[in-house]
């Protein structure tokens, strides 16, 4: 397979997204928008494109943030779905996809950052790839906002703090909220980002402190992302002979 990855900022790294398409040996290219990589001209030659997180919504304009198109994002997601690809939005990525499909995005009920738990739906207990995430799982947050929702999208996941944490868009597209890809390195870079916040926050419940997060193993939610991104790649596979 060919992953492209839509990389918004340095801290906002992908994780276990890369250390799952390395092992497997799958072809990996970077728009790091951050550095003023170009996004891909067309959905062509990508087999799965992966957009993730950033401290931007799909409302912020270029005049607020230079290295930040959503509109042209937004256009490539939409090529993508059309064009049969498989596409997985993290966090912003997740609210851009929405976008893309007519759904304006929304501010959270609750603003998490740490780790805390998700639970499946029913929805979710009936999607084939996700069913074998343990519910409650303990994954990562990192956010204010969240996606919108299609008539066709599905909610697979939701927290205390946020009722949409995993959304089946179509059977190629996912939105992730929550962030299944944290490492140790990947946690360090954005606390680093955001460390005086994190150890004066007094009002936010759903706010950990910096050695809460770096206190946690990753490991358990990477593997069961790995084996979501397995299914999911299986199923482009079939979908493309």
């Amino acid at each position: 397979m060919h992953v492209h990855f839509v990389q918004h900022e340095f801290f906002e790294a992908p994780g276990a997204y890369l250390t799952w398409a390395r092992e497997r040996n799958h072809k990996v290219t970077f728009s790091r928008v951050y550095e003023y990589d170009p996004l891909p001209q067309t959905a062509e030659n990508l087999d799965l494109l992966i957009v993730l997180g950033g401290p931007q919504s799909p409302a912020t304009t270029l005049v607020a943030c230079a290295h930040f198109d959503a509109k042209a994002e937004i256009r490539l997601i939409q090529q993508c779905i059309q064009a049969g690809k498989a596409v997985i939005g993290v966090c912003l990525g997740c609210q851009l996809i929405g976008n893309a499909l007519g759904a304006e995005f929304e501010h959270s009920p609750e603003r998490e950052i740490g780790v805390f738990p998700i639970q499946l739906t029913a929805n979710g207990l009936a999607d084939k790839k996700i069913a074998h995430f343990d519910s409650p799982l303990l994954v990562g947050h990192w956010h204010n906002d969240m996606p919108g929702l299609t008539a066709e999208s599905k909610v697979l996941a939701k927290s205390t703090g946020c009722p949409r944490q995993i959304v089946a868009y179509t059977n190629l597209t996912y939105g992730f909220q929550c962030h299944m890809e944290f490492t140790p390195d990947t946690v360090e870079l954005l606390i680093a980002e955001e460390v005086d916040f994190l150890t004066k926050n007094t009002t936010h419940p759903f706010v950990q402190k910096p050695d809460q997060i770096r206190h946690h193993d990753y490991r358990k939610m990477n593997s069961q992302l790995f084996l979501f991104l397995d299914k999911l790649a299986e199923e482009y596979k079939v979908m493309t002979r």
